[in-house]
């Protein structure tokens, strides 16, 4: 039988993958906040920003679109629609430009085949599969142990959830390089000057964390399944 699942010493790394996320979110929000008060001396909103950026990448395809909330900025390569949210389409902020020149920068990823963006886009019905369907299968292990299969659904179930946690790893030299990208174009086609650029990269660096802080926290529930089932026998 299975013992000390709800009550073990391992949730301490479930707790600082919450704290770490928490912090991350905190911080860009913040930051984002803090640089909306520069507005551009370009008076350009993240729209028009956009719209300039990609066409200056030779991009004519992409469809700049509004959407509700509040940073849910992305560009999706399935139908090359770049979303822009209310703090970003028609603001004129430097936090605005910087986002919206980042999503860009997906954008261009996509447009010049850009191979880790492309084992990104590869790993997401893998990495939504794997977690959501990895719980369950170690539940299922679980209330099956010692009946000889139990281990087994519990070891698919960590490998299900390792795919989830490959995604995340292989996001952060995409995000990385997209916000690169974004502060180069910038630069080049002259939206920002040497300040702007600095508050921009501010935002930008605030921004990737929240990634970096996402594959912290998969890593660490990656590492608490390991040590709570990992090697078990079903006996």
């Amino acid at each position: 039988m299975f013992y000390g699942f709800y009550f073990d010493p391992t949730y301490i790394l479930i707790l600082i993958g919450v704290v770490i996320c928490m912090m991350a979110s905190a911080h860009v929000n913040a930051t984002f906040r803090k640089y909306s008060k520069y507005h551009s001396q370009s008076g350009m909103t993240g729209a028009q920003a956009a719209k300039r950026i990609l066409e200056s990448e030779g991009i004519y395809d992409v469809e700049i679109q509004h959407i509700s909330g509040n940073l849910t900025d992305n560009y999706n390569p399935k139908n090359k629609v770049l979303s822009l949210s209310d703090a970003t389409y028609a603001s004129t902020s430097v936090a605005a430009i910087g986002v919206a020149a980042h999503e860009c920068g997906h954008a261009i990823q996509h447009h010049r085949g850009y191979t880790p963006i492309a084992v990104r886009n590869a790993l997401v019905p893998f990495a939504n599969w794997g977690s959501t369907l990895s719980w369950i299968l170690i539940i299922i292990g679980i209330l099956f142990y010692g009946q000889g299969t139990g281990q087994t659904m519990i070891n698919i179930g960590i490998f299900a959830f390792s795919l989830a946690v490959l995604f995340q790893l292989v996001t952060l030299p995409v995000e990385f390089n997209a916000s690169g990208r974004a502060v180069r174009i910038l630069e080049s086609t002259g939206i920002f000057g040497n300040q702007e650029l600095t508050y921009t990269k501010k935002v930008l660096k605030a921004a990737a964390l929240t990634y970096v802080a996402a594959a912290a926290s998969s890593i660490l529930q990656l590492l608490r399944l390991i040590l709570l089932f990992g090697g078990r026998r079903d006996d």
